[in-house]
């Protein structure tokens, strides 16, 4: 079973995916600045992902193109939709593999990358990666607005079997 912070993980992309459903191609490109365009928050939290929960711990590098693209720090891009959501569930499937073997011991302790533990303890870093979901969902929804879209999510779904 997996720690109950792994599970709000899930929880986080789950809404995140659901917030996002219905967003052509086009659209998830389209950016109104100062925000971040739709593709690019998916590739930017897969870029998140594949360092905390894939690179670091796993020594695994996959899609280095979407931290070229998104990851933080890089100049703003409008990424094609179907390519970072192909690495998103790539990504996420890798990080699983990672996230399904953390104990409660675990999580004050620190991922060794290159030598070196990183600074965050690993419940800080899923903290963290649940927080950067939340806040990427709002700024998702914050450009579907913009776009026209109606009849969006008005509040969390289906946590412990109970739609709202």
């Amino acid at each position: 079973m997996p720690h109950p912070l792994v599970t709000q993980l899930r929880f986080a992309r789950r809404e995140f995916v659901r917030g996002l459903q219905g967003v052509t191609a086009d659209e998830a490109r389209r950016r109104f600045e100062p925000m971040n365009c739709i593709s690019w928050m998916v590739g930017h939290l897969a870029s998140q992902e594949n360092f905390y929960w894939v690179r670091a711990p796993q020594g695994i590098r996959l899609h280095p193109e979407v931290v070229e693209q998104t990851g933080t720090g890089r100049p703003a891009s409008t990424p094609d939709l179907d390519e970072m959501w192909a690495a998103w569930h790539a990504i996420t499937a890798a990080a699983d593999a990672y996230l399904d073997t953390l104990t409660a011991e675990m999580l004050s302790g620190h991922i060794e990358f290159k030598g070196r533990a990183l600074p965050e303890s690993i419940g800080t870093m899923l903290l963290r990666n649940i927080y950067h979901y939340w806040h990427h969902l709002g700024e998702g929804m914050a450009v579907r607005q913009l776009l026209g879209h109606t009849g969006l999510p008005e509040f969390v779904g289906d946590l412990d079997g109970v739609e709202w």
